[in-house]
């Protein structure tokens, strides 16, 4: 008779411990599972920005550095028809003394083999050249006064004193408009691509139908002319077409004229006594851009000497250049 009261007390307490265990399975099984089952529902993503993490058409896909070379190419009538200007990425149209202008050729899809006249450097092209990260500068040399400058910039300085055999003079033409680069020979330098310093793109809305258009730096007249078939603007100087040596002539997928701030840089003259112009692309200011037979009016902004330039439009669109190369003219406003 002593067992049955002990099994009546032991029933009561097996049922709690069995309902304890599958409280315990149940917490146990959430804890772990977490919702990530195969079963459970998808959580949906959270839109751009609320995550702390851009959005996909925000992100910028990280560029390895690619290889960048500049070169100081001489502009007056002696020193045409240049070497190599078909092959370069971007062309620099800067102002220089006595109302003259001045190439910087950069050089990073393709490399010719010779490129000139090769002339010197301005202080000008420290910031300009900047965005380009560490790119190699050519060039025939400096004013003293601001050969301190230069090497104090990002650029690694190649001149015909550091690598001989990678110059040479051309005995056809009168010095000093004669002397050339044998590019394959010289150091490059490296840094982003001209693609990222000045973005590409489809073309904004707007913009006029234009066949050629003409842009005064100094007093050098620049006129580019649409041509359909090629998809280029032909360049010509004072009238006459711009040409590069076994190429022919020479085109741009993409101008720009951007209006830049002049100021008195380190006291350099030429032998007239005509003062340096130094002017400034670091900033913002107006540009005109001039792509698939249109010109955009917009305006150009960069931030800091290490960054890019970008392009808008007058409504505030972005304004991308086509793909191809770029001439871009340094217009004091």
């Amino acid at each position: 008779m002593i067992g049955v009261p002990t099994r009546l007390r032991r029933g009561p307490l097996i049922a709690l411990a069995v309902l304890l265990v599958a409280v315990l399975g149940v917490v146990t099984w959430v804890l772990v599972s977490d919702g990530d089952s195969e079963d459970a529902a998808p959580r949906p993503a959270p839109p751009p920005g609320e995550s702390g993490q851009p959005g996909p058409e925000f992100a910028v896909p990280p560029q390895p550095p690619v290889p960048v070379t500049v070169v100081k190419i001489d502009n007056v009538e002696a020193a045409r028809p240049q070497t190599g200007l078909d092959a370069a990425d971007v062309v620099y149209v800067e102002p220089v003394e006595g109302g003259f202008t001045r190439l910087a050729a950069v050089y990073s899809s393709q490399l010719p083999e010779v490129s000139g006249p090769v002339r010197s450097a301005r202080e000008a092209d420290v910031e300009l050249l900047a965005q380009y990260g560490r790119p190699s500068l050519v060039f025939s040399g400096a004013a003293p006064e601001i050969e301190p400058v230069l090497a104090g910039s990002s650029a690694t300085l190649v001149r015909q004193r550091d690598v001989p055999d990678g110059f040479f003079r051309e005995p056809g033409r009168p010095a000093p408009h004669n002397l050339y680069a044998r590019l394959p020979l010289l150091p490059r330098g490296e840094g982003p691509g001209p693609s990222q310093v000045l973005p590409r793109g489809d073309p904004p809305s707007g913009g006029r139908d234009v066949t050629d258009h003409v842009v005064d730096v100094g007093r050098d007249e620049y006129r580019f002319t649409f041509s359909p078939g090629s998809g280029r603007w032909l360049v010509a100087l004072e009238g006459t077409p711009v040409t590069s040596v076994g190429a022919g002539d020479v085109g741009a997928a993409t101008v720009v004229v951007q209006r830049v701030e002049e100021t008195a840089g380190t006291a350099v003259e030429d032998a007239s006594g005509s003062p340096s112009p130094v002017v400034r692309t670091v900033g913002t200011g107006q540009a005109t851009v001039l792509r698939d037979g249109k010109l955009y009016d917009g305006t150009w902004s960069r931030p800091s000497p290490t960054e890019g330039t970008r392009f808008t439009t007058a409504s505030g669109e972005a304004l991308p250049l086509a793909d191809g190369p770029v001439w871009v003219l340094l217009v004091p406003r």
